[in-house]
């Protein structure tokens, strides 16, 4: 038999193999927990928000245009903001965030 291969069995042992797939599966949980979970979260958050957007609402845009909603267009999906007196523009419904300052963590 060849040497290197014998070398190889023997560091890829039952053990080691295990620890790995043990250290694996933990690192997984630990970028879940801190990285994705908290993402969908806020996602959830966000669409929960534009779902519930109503006439008179303060919003802003990714685009950071700040505004009040005047009006919906269902069939576009858009939303009419007012950005300043008799300023009017249409926008996405899924570029606009809630206006409300958030909590510093």
């Amino acid at each position: 038999m060849n040497p290197l291969f014998i070398t190889l069995q023997a560091a890829a042992g039952g053990q080691s193999g295990m620890s790995f797939i043990i250290m694996m599966v933990a690192i997984f949980a630990i970028m879940w927990f801190f990285m994705i979970r908290p993402q969908q979260k806020k996602q959830k958050e966000i669409k929960k928000f534009q779902d519930s957007l109503a006439i008179g609402s303060q919003v802003y845009t990714q685009g950071g245009i700040i505004g009040k909603v005047v009006g919906f267009n269902e069939v576009l999906n858009t939303v009419q903001v007012e950005i300043a007196k008799g300023v009017v523009i249409s926008v996405f419904r899924s570029t606009l965030y809630n206006n409300e300052p958030t909590e510093q963590k």
